[in-house]
């Protein structure tokens, strides 16, 4: 899977992910460490990756609403610690395609994910 990770997610996770086989890019591989979500979404959409966030704003449509998108995963992990985040994260991947999360907000939480399809909101 083609992923692009949020500023907030460390290194060892893009490792471990691409370890796991997925073509992974980070936010600050690309000069954006410090860009608002509006922007990080948008380079992801012009790459053709998913999004990986811990961005609760990702589904705030008051705040940044969301429309054709390759897929934004916001993970929910307490605490946020890479471990943590890889564990919800890795099964989820391994189970969903591509093409499936095209168009959809993916609320993830360790053996829980709620599917929001992001074309059907105001």
């Amino acid at each position: 899977m083609r992923l692009y990770l949020d500023q907030m997610l460390k290194s060892d996770v893009a490792e471990r992910l691409r370890f796991e086989g997925h073509d992974v890019t980070r936010a600050g591989q690309t000069g954006r460490a410090r860009a608002d979500d509006a922007e990080i979404l948008q380079f992801a959409i012009e790459q053709d990756r998913a999004l990986v966030t811990l961005d609760h704003h990702f589904g705030d449509w008051a705040i940044l609403p969301l429309d054709r998108h390759p897929g934004v995963i916001r993970v929910s992990a307490i605490p946020p610690l890479s471990a943590n985040i890889l564990d919800v994260v890795v099964p989820f991947l391994s189970s969903c395609s591509q093409e499936r999360l095209q168009n959809h907000l993916v609320i993830l939480r360790l053996r829980r994910a709620r599917w929001i399809d992001t074309l059907q909101q105001p």
